[in-house]
């Protein structure tokens, strides 16, 4: 009898600390991540007009209304182009490209409102750099192909709206699985 009690005591206190245990310690897999991240980003961009593919063109509407545009078949980056200055300057292989940028985590997203941003556009003493399309060097991979892509179609002293999946962000955050809307405008250095 004493033996029955004892396994009932054990029994009492292990079955708890399983259920606890167990639901407590469940991750997400990096599929799930993904999948969130996929359903943030339609999200946003339910609230938006989206066009599938890059114009033949490459002659982008241009303004706060214009319409996203898908920038490759996978959908890791959509851009808006609120302007861009046709008479400039193309970017360059190894060219130094400064932006002024916030960014916005679209998991905070809702009800047509974006969460606080955070970057470099409210703070003159912060410079974020790159050289473009020099993926060899850290300073410039850090920032992922993402936000390097709107100067392969238009020029200095643009501006854009970027929706980029981690896969396509920054080198440091891609295990986050987190999605950001980047507002961004480069312009080339004056060296």
């Amino acid at each position: 009898m004493k033996y029955l009690q004892n396994i009932l005591k054990l029994l009492a206190v292990v079955i708890p600390a399983a259920i606890t245990m167990s639901s407590c310690s469940h991750t997400k897999s990096y599929a799930e991540l993904l999948n969130d991240e996929t359903k943030y980003i339609n999200a946003y961009l339910a609230d938006q007009r989206v066009i599938g593919s890059v114009p033949a063109d490459s002659v982008f509407l241009q303004g706060e209304n214009a319409p996203y545009y898908r920038m490759d078949e996978d959908g890791t980056v959509y851009m808006r182009v609120i302007k861009d200055n046709p008479d400039g300057e193309k970017a360059k292989y190894n060219d130094l490209v400064y932006m002024r940028l916030t960014r916005y985590n679209l998991y905070s997203y809702a009800n047509g409102t974006l969460p606080e941003g955070e970057g470099n556009n409210d703070n003159p003493l912060t410079q974020f750099n790159f050289r473009y399309q020099n993926m060899e060097i850290t300073s410039s991979s850090q920032w992922g192909e993402g936000l390097q892509l709107p100067l392969d179609y238009l020029h200095y002293d643009c501006e854009v709206e970027l929706v980029i999946r981690s896969q396509a962000g920054m080198t440091d955050e891609i295990a986050s699985v987190i999605p950001y809307l980047y507002r961004v405008r480069y312009t080339k250095s004056k060296i």
